[in-house]
C-alpha cells in the first residue's frame, strides 16, 4: 500500500480523534482527499474493505443470539420500517423527479421504488462501529439495532439472490444439514487451537473458507455465510475470546472500507444536490425509526439511542446502484450520489451518537410524550433489595468482587449488568444479579432513589461507561463510596476528578499476584 494513503488515512483519523468524533469519521474524510488528489481505489483496497466487512459480520454472529430475532419490535420494527420507508422515499424522490431535480428527473415508479428500497437500509459497518466503541453492543438499544440490521440483511440477501436471476445449487438446501453434523467438530477444532496467533488463524479460517467461500460455493451471499458461522460457533465458551482476537485485524481492514467509500467517484452539480437531497431524508428515516420503536413499548430513550444508531445510509444502496446503472435504469452518476449521500450520513451520523445521551437529556420530556403506557418487559422497575454494595458489570472481574462481598456480608450485595443472558447465568448460579443498563438515565429513574448503597464497585469493560456511570451517580447526590476499575493513568485522572477511587487493573494485578505468590513461598519456608 501506498505510504501517501497511510500517511493521510493516519493523520485524518488523528485529527478527528482529537476533537472528540469517531476515526472512521476521518478515514472517510481521508477518502476525499485522496480522490481529490486523483488517486485510485484499487483491487487492494477493495480486498482490505470486502474482508473487514466478513470479520465484522463473522464477528456479529459470535456475539448474536438468534431468538432475539424473534421479538416483535426487531422482526415487525424491521418489516415495517422498509415498506414505510420505500414509500416516503419514492414519493420524494418522484416529486423531485416531477420538478426536475438533478438526477431525479425522468425516473419512474419502479425505478423510484428500487431507489427507495436501497436507501432503507442502515449501515451495519457505521453502527457495529460505533456501539463498539460505546461498549453498548449488549445493552437494550444496541440488541435491537443489531436484530433490526440482521433482518436488513436477510432483506437484502433474498434481493440479490432475485436480481442475479440465478438459482443457487441444490447443495444449498444441505446446507443446515451440514451445518448442524460440523458444530461438534468445529468446536473441538476450537477447543484445541491455544489462545495464539493459531486462535487467530482460526478465526481467518473459519470465517472466509468454511463461511464466506462455503456459501459462494453453492450460490448464496458469502457475507451470509461469514455472519451464519459466527451464529454457529456462538454458543462456543471461547466465542467472546475468538471475537476479541479478531478485533484488531476487523477494525485495521475496514479503514480500507471507509477509504473506498470517499474514493467512490467526482461529482458534477446535479450529483451533488441529488446527494444532499438524499442526506435531507435523513432526519424522516431516523424519526420513523423512533415512532415505531416505541410503538413497540420501548422506553424514549432505548428507542432514540437505538435510531441514532441507524441513522445513515447503508453499503447495500452502492450495490443496488450498480446492478440498476449495469441494468441501463440508472445514470451512472447515481453511483457517485449515493457514495457522496453515504459518506455524509456517516459524517453527520457519528458527531450524533457521540452526543446521544446529552441530547435525550436536553429533551426526554418531549421524547418521552411517545412513550405506550404498558413497558416493554425489559423496562419493568427494578427493587435490588436491602443492599448496601452494588457491583456494575458483571464479566470476570465484577464477578470476582462480587464474590469477595458476598462471602463477608452475604445477601448486601447485588451485581447488575445490561447482558440478559449473563444475568441469567448469574442467577442461575445462586446469585443476586438484576437486569440493567446504569449508563442509562432511566436505569436510575427506576431505582429507589435513597442512600441505603454504601459502596458501588464500577467493573464494566469500557472506561466510558465507568466515567458515565460515575459522573450520574454523583450528579444524582450519592455520598457513599464510589470505586472503579481503571487500565491507563489518563483513565484514572478523569474517575479521581470525581471522587471515584481507583484501581489499576494492570498495577495491582501485579501486587496481587505477588502477595499471593508470597504467601505460598511463606507456607514452604515459613519464613518470608
Amino acid at each position: 500500500m501506498d505510504p501517501l494513503w497511510l500517511t493521510i488515512a493516519f493523520g485524518c483519523g488523528y485529527l478527528l480523534r482529537q476533537v472528540g468524533l469517531p476515526p472512521m469519521v476521518g478515514f472517510l474524510i481521508a477518502g476525499f482527499v485522496l480522490n481529490g488528489l486523483g488517486i485510485q481505489g484499487g483491487d487492494l483496497l477493495q480486498t482490505m474493505a470486502d474482508l473487514g466487512v466478513t470479520l465484522l459480520l463473522f464477528s456479529i454472529g459470535l456475539k448474536l443470539d438468534l431468538r432475539s430475532l424473534l421479538r416483535a419490535e426487531i422482526w415487525a420494527g424491521s418489516s415495517l420500517h422498509l415498506l414505510l420507508s420505500m414509500l416516503l422515499t419514492g414519493l420524494f424522490i418522484l416529486a423531485c423527479g416531477a420538478l426536475g431535480v438533478g438526477l431525479f428527473a425522468g425516473l419512474d415508479f419502479q425505478v423510484a421504488l428500487l431507489v427507495a428500497f436501497a436507501l432503507s437500509f442502515s449501515s451495519t459497518v457505521f453502527a457495529v462501529k460505533v456501539l463498539e466503541q460505546k461498549g453498548e453492543m449488549a445493552a437494550m438499544h444496541g440488541r435491537v439495532a443489531i436484530g433490526i440490521l440482521i433482518m436488513q440483511d436477510v432483506f437484502a440477501v433474498l434481493f440479490l439472490t432475485i436480481s442475479a436471476g440465478k438459482v443457487p445449487s441444490p447443495w444449498a438446501l444441505a446446507i443446515p444439514l451440514l451445518l448442524w453434523l460440523l458444530r461438534p467438530l468445529l468446536y473441538r477444532l476450537l477447543n484445541r487451537c491455544g489462545h495464539g496467533e493459531l486462535l487467530v488463524l482460526c478465526g481467518f479460517f473459519l470465517a472466509l473458507v468454511a463461511g464466506y467461500s462455503g456459501f459462494v460455493l453453492v450460490g448464496l451471499k458469502g457475507d451470509l455465510g461469514a455472519l451464519i458461522m459466527g451464529v454457529l460457533l456462538s454458543g462456543h465458551p471461547r466465542a467472546s475470546e475468538l471475537s476479541k482476537s479478531l478485533l484488531g485485524f476487523k477494525d485495521l481492514l475496514l479503514v480500507g472500507f471507509f477509504l473506498s467509500i470517499g474514493l467512490s467517484g467526482v461529482p458534477d452539480g446535479a450529483t451533488l444536490v441529488t446527494a444532499l437531497l438524499l442526506v435531507f431524508l435523513l432526519p424522516f428515516k431516523t424519526g420513523l425509526y423512533f415512532l415505531l420503536l416505541t410503538r413497540f413499548r420501548l422506553r424514549a430513550r432505548s428507542a432514540l439511542l437505538a435510531s441514532f444508531s441507524l441513522a445513515n445510509y447503508s453499503e447495500f444502496g452502492l450495490i443496488v446502484g450498480a446492478i440498476a446503472v449495469s441494468s441501463g435504469w440508472l445514470d451512472s452518476q447515481w453511483l457517485v450520489a449515493v457514495a457522496i449521500a453515504l459518506s455524509l450520513s456517516f459524517v453527520l451520523a457519528a458527531p450524533l451518537n457521540s452526543a446521544a445521551a446529552t441530547l435525550y437529556a436536553r429533551w426526554q420530556d418531549t421524547l418521552k410524550r411517545f412513550e405506550t403506557r404498558t413497558r416493554h418487559p425489559s423496562d419493568q422497575p427494578l427493587e435490588p433489595g436491602e443492599v448496601s454494595i452494588a457491583v456494575f458489570g458483571m464479566g470476570r472481574i465484577g464477578t470476582a468482587v462480587y464474590d469477595y462481598f458476598h462471602k463477608r456480608y452475604a445477601d448486601k450485595v447485588v451485581g447488575v449488568d445490561y447482558n440478559k443472558e449473563k444475568v441469567a447465568r448469574h442467577c442461575r448460579e445462586g446469585r443476586h444479579v438484576i437486569y440493567g443498563d446504569p449508563t442509562d438515565p432511566d436505569f436510575w429513574a427506576r431505582t429507589p432513589h435513597d442512600n441505603r448503597i454504601k459502596l458501588c464497585l464500577l467493573a464494566m469493560p469500557k472506561h466510558v461507561a465507568n466515567l458515565s456511570v460515575a459522573a450520574t451517580i454523583r450528579g444524582r447526590g450519592y455520598r457513599g463510596r464510589l470505586a472503579s476499575i481503571a487500565h491507563f493513568a489518563d483513565q484514572i485522572d478523569e474517575l479521581e476528578n470525581l471522587g471515584v477511587v481507583t484501581f489499576d487493573l494492570y498495577a495491582e494485578a501485579g501486587s496481587g499476584f505477588a502477595r499471593h505468590a508470597g504467601r505460598l513461598l511463606a507456607q514452604d519456608s515459613g519464613d518470608f
